[in-house]
């Protein structure tokens, strides 16, 4: 059974999508329903995990209701202000919910790159661990050093890595600074990693699944089969493919796995992760 560890969902407007300029002009119209089951369908993929894409309790209050009343939607990680009282009284309030599997901050935006050591940052991760609920990491490559220290401050808290932790990928180029980092993270057991937002890291005007198998199998080898899910990035992968064509590459650059690690990588690893 496929499941998409991650995708988002909106209703544009001029106000909450502030990180869409004109280059993101493909992605500006609304994502709901119709447009997630359609692709859904056309890929066989049978349940999802909804991420946040706005900074907002009203974020999380949104999602929640969708997957309420979208069946297929198995999980949300949503969003709450782990910067003030350690995420309370959100947590408490959102953590009854059976279908919030985590929560995630846009670390990756903040003009300071210390931002995940923060102390009022981690006092709100240290009252995840209390609610069961993961966290999903949002970095670029640049971050992994932080990232690690970060992680070594919770050693109970269940974490997964968005976005293969977003290397530069270019031809020609491996980053390599990327690959120690990566590398070195994964060697915390209570850290998965998500086959994730691969392809709008290209630096280059085309790309291919020959030229991501090096950041796939670095990827692969580190986490191992077991801490490794498949995820979309749906809508923001149509910057630079479709749903169908991520889904394809997935399984061309799994093609070697055995049949049981196929089926971990493209599902049984998001539920039992994020105890769908």
């Amino acid at each position: 059974m496929k499941i998409d560890s991650h995708h988002h969902l909106w209703a544009i407007n001029d106000t909450d999508y502030v990180w869409m300029t004109e280059s993101h002009g493909v992605i500006r119209r609304d994502f709901l329903a119709p447009e997630l089951n359609a692709v859904l369908d056309e890929s066989g993929v049978a349940g999802t995990v909804a991420v946040q894409a706005r900074q907002m309790v009203a974020e999380t209050e949104f999602l929640l209701a969708f997957a309420d009343a979208n069946p297929r939607v198995r999980g949300v990680v949503g969003w709450v202000p782990l910067l003030e009282n350690g995420g309370e009284p959100w947590l408490e309030k959102f953590s009854s919910h059976p279908k919030l599997v985590g929560v995630r901050h846009v670390v990756h935006d903040e003009p300071d790159d210390d931002f995940i050591l923060r102390p009022d940052f981690n006092d709100g991760i240290r009252n995840l661990t209390k609610y069961g609920l993961l966290y999903d990491i949002l970095i670029f490559w640049k971050h992994l050093p932080q990232t690690i220290r970060f992680v070594d401050m919770h050693p109970d808290q269940p974490f997964v890595v968005d976005h293969i932790a977003k290397p530069r990928i270019a031809a020609g180029e491996f980053d390599t600074d990327w690959a120690a980092g990566i590398r070195e993270l994964a060697k915390r057991e209570n850290v998965a990693c998500k086959i994730s937002g691969m392809i709008t890291e290209v630096r280059d005007a085309e790309w291919s699944a020959d030229s991501l198998r090096p950041y796939f199998e670095t990827v692969l080898e580190a986490f191992g089969p077991q801490r490794v899910m498949y995820g979309s990035d749906w809508p923001v992968c149509l910057l630079r493919g479709t749903y169908a064509g991520w889904v394809r590459t997935v399984g061309e650059l799994a093609a070697s796995l055995s049949a049981d690690e196929q089926a971990a990588l493209w599902g049984g690893n998001a539920e039992r992760i994020y105890q769908l």
